[in-house]
């Protein structure tokens, strides 16, 4: 499993303006954005609720999609 890391980054010049030695030189990231010219802001609480989600995935704490699913199918 590939371990997951949150950065918060503003875009300047069409670039991303990263702080230096959040990442690693020459990494591959994959950013993802909203599909609307509307910006969104996450209020520190959801920010701590995000990475705590990353965190428990990288702990390999997840459920199957099929299965969550199948749980809520049956009530």
């Amino acid at each position: 499993m590939v371990g997951m890391k949150m950065l918060n980054a503003r875009v300047v010049d069409g670039q991303l303006d990263i702080p230096a030695g959040a990442l690693p030189e020459g990494v591959l990231v994959t950013v993802l954005v909203p599909d609307v010219e509307a910006p969104f802001d996450l209020t520190p609480e959801q920010v701590s609720e995000l990475q705590q989600a990353l965190a428990e995935a990288d702990r390999g704490e997840t459920v199957d999609g099929w299965e969550l699913l199948e749980e809520l199918r049956q009530g």
